[in-house]
């Protein structure tokens, strides 16, 4: 009877240190709205009431003591439950002892979600002109002779963008938006207090006469704003073909750009102490003017993959850098992908790669679902709760 009833006692224990730290806990929302590091009051009356509540009156009357403590340090929470009880015992009569005392003691720990802002660089070139499905590209070279749709503003017969459309092609730019879109969302649906999770968004320019990083959604809490903002995303705009030579996607200026706009990187343990997250979805694909090329150069415009070493500038402050790869799709019945991009075109995958913080990368291909990967990497790095006991 002893032993059934301090077993008893043990699995009560287990449920309080455990649900004192659930999810949606009194002591998890406190802890996200602490300043500092402590102890949890609210959590520690909550503990005490389910270690109650798991047991009869007849054991509630048998217990000496019940200590309760739920501390913060940093990002863990700890929940330490422990008790003392007398428990009638008939065989311990026989030599003059009612009772023996009998102890436990459990203990919880919860790795609360960090505080953090993101930062969406949507690579928004020429080249996410791409059709999104081989189906897609299929159309685009069937009405246009060209997988990709142009966003052209000289001649109304090489803006093939609109038509496209007309033709309900989807490229890899309307995919990347939408799927930004559903990524408010999520915010929404994983943050535990209000202000945990922030967002910006910014693309590579509206136009190629002005290049450059471009906000499309200011840093806010307030995900229907961003949800409207990046409404007005779009593939960027040129006048022609070859107008400034295509030489419209420069990864080192751009990330030189958003590194002061992201600004000094945090713990992630409070609303005043950020971590810091740059979410590039992008081809890989430098297009711009280099004296110094790794790819194939004509003149002063190179084509490369993006150059790893203009990520490690935000690796190195502390700044997280996740990556969505949206695969540069081979084009071998093309002359100018077989003369220009061919040759290092292996490259461009293990580069994306190398600028991804380790663990942050992920691949979507034309048949792939290019929203279901930036969720599942979104996901991650807003990290799901670790329980154990």
């Amino acid at each position: 009877m002893a032993v059934d009833e301090r077993t008893a006692l043990m699995n009560a224990a287990d449920a309080a240190a455990v649900g004192a730290l659930s999810e949606k806990s009194t002591s998890v929302a406190q802890a996200m709205t602490m300043p500092a590091n402590g102890e949890i009051q609210l959590g520690n009356d909550d503990a005490r009431r389910l270690f109650l509540a798991q047991l009869p009156q007849t054991l509630r009357d048998r217990l000496k003591s019940v200590s309760v403590s739920i501390k913060r340090e940093n990002s863990e929470l700890t929940s330490n439950v422990s008790f003392t009880a007398a428990i009638p015992t008939a065989f311990m009569g026989v030599i003059g002892k009612e009772s023996i005392g009998v102890s436990g003691a459990a203990k919880a720990t919860y790795q609360t979600n960090a505080f953090i802002d993101f930062f969406m660089l949507l690579d928004n070139t020429p080249s996410m002109g791409l059709g999104a499905t081989n189906a897609d590209i299929a159309k685009l070279e069937a009405n246009f002779g060209c997988a990709f749709a142009c966003h052209a503003t000289g001649k109304a017969e090489d803006n093939t963008l609109q038509a496209a459309r007309n033709l309900s092609v989807k490229l890899r730019i309307d995919v990347v938006r939408d799927a930004t879109k559903k990524l408010t969302e999520d915010v929404d649906l994983y943050k535990l207090v209000n202000n945990q999770y922030r967002m910006a968004v910014y693309s590579f320019g509206t136009n190629a006469d002005n290049l450059g990083l471009k906000e499309i959604a200011k840093l806010t809490s307030n995900m229907d704003d961003v949800d409207k903002a990046v409404t007005n995303l779009d593939l960027m705009s040129t006048v022609k073909n070859n107008y400034n030579d295509n030489t419209l996607t420069d990864f080192a200026s751009t990330f030189a750009s958003i590194k002061p706009v992201v600004g000094t990187v945090g713990t992630g343990n409070s609303t005043t102490d950020r971590q810091k997250v740059v979410f590039l979805v992008s081809d890989g694909m430098t297009d711009a003017e280099k004296a110094v090329c790794s790819g194939s150069q004509k003149d002063d415009r190179c084509m490369e993959p993006i150059d790893p070493a203009a990520c490690k500038d935000l690796k190195d402050k502390g700044i997280k850098v996740a990556v969505v790869y949206t695969t540069y799709i081979p084009l071998p019945d093309d002359k100018f992908w077989v003369n220009r991009i061919k040759p290092f075109d292996s490259r461009l995958r293990p580069s994306m790669e190398a600028c991804a913080t380790p663990g942050y990368f992920i691949e979507a291909s034309p048949n792939e679902d290019i929203g279901k990967a930036m969720q599942t990497l979104f996901r991650k790095l807003m990290n799901s709760p670790r329980l154990t006991t």
